[in-house]
């Protein structure tokens, strides 16, 4: 079973210490206990991260009971790279070319088996992949099966990725800057039904990153491209779809979905990958993912036996591990590699809007560091279990530089000294406001389905008011998150995480290049807006060339002190991770780290 899990770095675990009681301590009281806490914690869970050990042959059977957030918006492809809703329904049934061991870091084939190329004299470089000869696009009780060839692959490249016009994620990495200031795409070539060949115009430090992808069926999407353009690709596959028309490549057929009530899948007995006997996994028969977005009731749920699963919030820890009954293991991995953010919009849509001059400056956003109070969120929210983030790269980064760090922590006097030097003072009531007289105060978005942020938030608030900043909370649902990040752009300031953990220093190619789309503060952009982005393009695109690790630590030890000097974004906490799960599946096979987060692949019943 592919892992169904949210990434470890979207759950927050801490010790039980009521809110209210919380804020009548001080911080040296709850660090105590804290600390106390922490110990008693981690003596009555397990601690199993994965360190390469090989998965043991299972047994078929069962059925996997588990939770998502909200119904899918498509069964498309395409769709699924901007609704997470969406992935997580639509990843059952595709694949990745290739996948990465973090333990021995190395890349490991998947679906595709890669051999790199470089031209020394040319100074170009070409990755030949070769798929596995078992991939077929299949459908649920049907004998039908089309065979997973490289034409899938080059279409979805070149038509769908490589199409402005359907606004894929993955356009933005197809072309790399030259030498001269010129822009050249990466091209690939199909050379047979089953090898294909990316062709780099120039010599990449990482080009397995760079091409690894998944796809959706050439023989589908084309014919909806043909006759609707991008309009038609997005229009297939939608959640009124008879879902025996959806083919699956993957461990899972989609085969039921109730609107606000469920989505069921059933195993792909012809998945490529099998176990050491040679049985096809998952060995799970049966998903029955419930769409339940309250977390409350997904705790009854878990503590009901309803569902297999659990990742654990503040407020449940003490009710399932100081109290548990014996029907469950609960697994804690360390501090998480990645964490959730606050980020300043700084696009001007806005210009006329008071708090884009504002954001726009760098001592402004270096004051709010200053006020982000990382020691009383671990301490009120996180009870002990975190660590604030302070770096751009993770550990794991080959060029992760523990000396470069944010140097705009929590100092109320520091924020005052920096704001006024851009003209924000307090008047007579102690409110602060700009040279033209303006009062500060913005609006802070959050996620409606997270309790965490609301905690979080609300401590912002109370921390800003302390210097005369007024914030208003504003709560909305995930999806019209993305649309304000995708479309409007109405929004002043956010909190909010990506995917992904910068494992490898050139991931994002959609977030740090101003071009890309999730560039956060200000997507999409045309040219450089400021100096100090133009740079953060330059190095970007100078490290991914970058073979020399010498040189390479260079660049990237720039590119990190850059961000880390403007704070575009200031990086909240790395939290502890607590899971939960049923004791009637064997453990065997399960593992719970902060690198791969729950891994179930090769998970089966006792």
């Amino acid at each position: 079973m592919r892992r169904i899990f949210i990434t470890i770095a979207f759950f927050i675990s801490l010790i039980t210490i009521s809110c209210t009681k919380s804020e009548e301590l001080s911080l040296e009281e709850l660090n105590a206990m804290n600390a106390e806490g922490l110990a008693e914690i981690l003596a009555k869970t397990v601690s199993k991260p994965w360190q390469g050990q090989e998965f043991l042959p299972g047994k078929l059977g069962g059925t996997w009971h588990t939770v998502m957030n909200d119904d899918p918006k498509s069964f498309n492809h395409l769709i699924a790279e901007q609704d997470s809703s969406t992935a997580s329904v639509v990843r059952m049934t595709n694949d990745y070319l290739l996948d990465y061991d973090v333990i021995k870091r190395e890349w490991i084939p998947r679906i595709a088996t890669p051999e790199i190329i470089v031209n020394e004299k040319e100074g170009t470089l070409t990755v030949m992949y070769t798929l596995r000869n078992d991939l077929y696009w299949s459908y649920y009780n049907s004998d039908r099966r089309v065979k997973v060839t490289s034409d899938d692959v080059v279409f979805w490249y070149d038509e769908i990725e490589g199409d402005p016009a359907c606004q894929s994620s993955g356009y933005y990495g197809q072309f790399l800057t030259m030498p001269d200031g010129s822009e050249k795409r990466v091209k690939i070539e199909r050379i047979d039904d089953l090898r294909f060949a990316f062709h780099f115009p120039r010599i990449v430090a990482e080009p397995l990153l760079s091409t690894n992808m998944d796809f959706g069926p050439k023989f589908i999407y084309q014919p909806a491209k043909l006759q609707g353009g991008a309009d038609g690709v997005r229009n297939i596959f939608s959640v009124a779809v008879d879902l025996s028309t959806i083919p699956s490549m993957g461990e899972w057929f989609i085969v039921e979905y109730t609107p606000g009530q469920r989505v069921v899948y059933k195993r792909n007995p012809n998945y490529w990958r099998k176990d050491a006997n040679g049985v096809s996994l998952p060995y799970i028969e049966e998903l029955i993912a419930r769409i339940i977005p309250d977390e409350n009731t997904k705790l009854l749920l878990f503590r009901n036996g309803e569902i297999e699963d659990y990742s654990l919030r503040p407020e449940d820890l003490d009710g399932l591990v100081n109290k548990s009954d014996g029907r469950y293991t609960v697994f804690n991995s360390e501090g998480g590699l990645s964490a959730n953010f606050w980020t300043f919009n700084q696009n001007p849509v806005n210009e006329n809007k008071p708090h884009y001059e504002w954001f726009t400056q760098k001592e402004f956003r270096q004051a709010m560091s200053c006020l982000l109070n990382h020691d009383r969120l671990n301490a009120q929210v996180y009870r002990g279990l975190a660590e604030p983030k302070l770096n751009v790269f993770p550990e794991p980064n080959p060029y992760y530089n523990p000396d470069i760090k944010l140097q705009y922590l929590y100092d109320t006097g520091r924020a005052v000294e920096l704001l006024e030097s851009i003209g924000i003072k307090k008047d007579f009531r102690g409110n602060m406001r700009d040279g033209k007289n303006r009062r500060i105060e913005f609006d802070l978005t959050i996620r409606s389905d997270s309790t965490m942020n609301q905690d979080i938030a609300s401590i912002i608030r109370d921390e800003l008011s302390k210097v005369g900043i007024k914030v208003n909370i504003r709560v909305l649902d995930f999806q019209k998150m993305v649309e304000l990040l995708f479309s409007s752009f109405d929004w002043d300031s956010m909190l909010i995480g990506l995917s992904g953990s910068n494992i490898f220093p050139s991931q994002g190619s959609n977030v740090w290049p101003t071009s890309g789309n999730l560039h956060m503060w200000y997507p999409n952009q045309e040219t450089p807006a400021t100096e100090w982005e133009a740079r953060i393009d330059y190095l970007y695109n100078e490290g991914k060339f970058t073979i020399d690790s010498v040189l390479a630590q260079n660049i990237w030890d720039e590119f990190q002190t850059i961000l880390m000097e403007q704070v575009p974004m200031i990086y909240l906490m790395r939290s502890r991770g607590f899971w939960a799960l049923n004791n009637r599946w064997d453990q065997t096979n399960v593992y719970f780290d902060n690198m791969n987060g729950a891994e179930t692949n090769y998970i089966y019943l006792k």
